[in-house]
């Protein structure tokens, strides 16, 4: 019976695949430049940003088993040199604070935190963790001034797939193919063209991992609050030397546990 049942659903899958192949038409890869370049035009437009988010990261153990690890957070961004976010999971609890001249990283879970001085704009910030560390959070290429150029540096295919809804929210839901990463995105369809959902595919790792970001309550010329980013240690925090490097790692990953998709 076990059988019969899976025989039935699989071959539900398959009709259900072959009706959307068979459908779906999706729009030429101008048309999903266009909508992404709306959306990162509009994006970096915005003087100050605030919203919160869950985020799903997916590992492959040696055994081939597929494990998602989930976790929530929060982001408040003023251009061009603010930046706070705060990730939290059953494995990480981490909070990193830049205020344009000082990058601080803390880790609620080991009660430590490390400082470094780094001047510059919340764009340079990103770029050099990205490129030294490996330590700004997938996702964090969304906020950039640039974020169109960096987005489709490595696009060899794109698709506008059609419409979508997230959280009640008709979307319009764009695909994107490069060599090591595909990747989808999830834009709020109308005047406010801001990312709803997105989703990162590794195809360099067995299984092919997904990193998927889904983003809410956001909003724009957020109020000024002047300790919004001061970093406050707390008292019973101790201040690590920089090459406590594991503060930096954000993912919702266990200590140990196969890397799963990143971007």
């Amino acid at each position: 019976m076990r059988s019969r049942t899976a025989f039935r659903s699989l071959t539900g899958i398959s009709v259900a695949a072959a009706c959307i192949a068979a459908l779906a038409t999706p729009a030429p890869a101008q048309d999903a430049a266009k909508v992404l370049k709306a959306m990162t035009d509009y994006t970096a437009g915005q003087k100050s940003i605030s919203a919160t988010f869950d985020s799903d990261i997916e590992v492959i153990t040696p055994e081939l088993q597929k494990l998602q690890f989930t976790s929530s957070g929060q982001m408040r961004l003023n251009r061009p040199d603010k930046l706070r976010i705060k990730r939290t999971g059953g494995y990480t609890d981490v909070e990193m604070v830049f205020d344009g001249k000082t990058l601080s990283l803390y880790g609620n879970n080991a009660k430590t935190y490390v400082q470094t001085d780094l001047a510059g704009s919340v764009d340079q910030l990103i770029d050099r963790l990205q490129s030294t560390s490996g330590g700004a959070m997938p996702g964090t290429d969304l906020l950039l001034t640039n974020s169109f150029d960096e987005l489709t540096a490595n696009v060899i295919d794109a698709r506008h797939i059609g419409q979508g809804v997230i959280d009640g929210v008709e979307c319009e839901h764009l695909a994107f193919r490069g060599i090591d990463t595909d990747w989808q995105i999830w834009i709020e369809s109308g005047a406010r063209p801001i990312p709803r959902k997105y989703v990162i595919t590794s195809k360099t790792l067995a299984g092919a991992p997904q990193y998927t970001l889904k983003i809410k309550d956001w909003k724009s010329d957020v109020p000024a609050d002047a300790d919004a980013f001061v970093f406050k240690p707390p008292a019973d925090a101790t201040k690590a030397d920089l090459n406590a490097l594991a503060l930096m790692e954000f993912d919702e990953v266990p200590p140990g546990t196969t890397a799963g998709a990143k971007k």
